[in-house]
């Protein structure tokens, strides 16, 4: 049995450990399924009693000593369902202080906030920063040099981003450093011509809502990123790119 899917409930190895043991061996002392769990006896009335806190375990008192009991499997599913409550109710009250949050970030200043991302889920992270910043703005648009090599690192981290992209209505502009790329919807690709670098390897580079995002390689040719949130640098980036989006045929 894949007893992997009951993290996702939020229980932890050890809470595990011990209500499958309970299922098992039926009604115990904290003493007798210590021993059967591996696990001291502090522990496990620990983990019995917050197993007891969210329905799925009970006990009663046997001789004067307390016996628990593992609560029918089909709890689980309440105890699911209650789970989501909660998260509803969280995700409501998050909803209402976002605006609380973005001001305390704000309060930092101008000052350029660097944040760093390595391996495909970072450059993943990246890309799906841009959907969730851009699909909020009334300017739903953002800029890029695109670099062979690289290229092929964000694809494959984030195949589907394309098709996410174009339902968010979001548009796009490239301007490729290196032949190949294409266009896919809502976007627009130009080329530039390199007299003397087609061989050197080059940085991504993505431009949206006062951020730069960079993506290139490690020295171990892993894909690394970082993002730069600063309103100067991104306006002075945006510039450089539209006059040149300009100059190219």
């Amino acid at each position: 049995m894949d007893q992997a899917v009951f993290k996702k409930l939020g229980l932890s190895d050890k809470e595990i450990i011990i209500y499958f043991k309970l299922l098992e061996a039926g009604a115990s002392s904290v003493r007798h399924l210590a021993k059967i769990a591996g696990l001291n006896r502090g522990t496990s009335y620990d983990i019995l009693k917050k197993l007891q806190e969210v329905g799925l375990v009970s006990f009663y008192h046997k001789n004067t000593k307390q016996h628990f009991v593992a609560e029918d499997p089909e709890k689980i599913l309440k105890f699911l369902a209650d789970r989501q409550q909660e998260l509803k109710k969280a995700e409501a009250k998050i909803k209402e202080i976002i605006p609380e949050l973005k001001s305390l970030q704000e309060k930092g200043g101008d000052k350029p906030v660097t944040k760093f991302y390595e391996s495909k889920y970072g450059v993943r992270f990246i890309l799906d920063d841009i959907l969730l910043t851009l699909k909020q703005k009334k300017v739903k648009e953002y800029y890029v040099y695109s670099a062979a090599g690289v290229r092929e690192d964000v694809y494959s981290a984030y195949p589907d981003f394309n098709k996410k992209r174009i339902s968010h209505k979001i548009k796009a502009k490239t301007i490729s450093l290196s032949p190949g790329g294409g266009t896919y919807g809502m976007d627009e690709r130009k080329w530039l011509t390199l007299t003397n670098g087609s061989m050197v390897e080059m940085t991504y580079i993505l431009l949206y809502a006062d951020k730069c995002a960079f993506i290139s390689r490690d020295s171990h040719n892993n894909p690394v990123g970082v993002i730069i949130e600063n309103k100067m640098i991104y306006e002075t980036q945006k510039t450089i790119f539209q006059e040149l989006w300009k100059r190219l045929s």
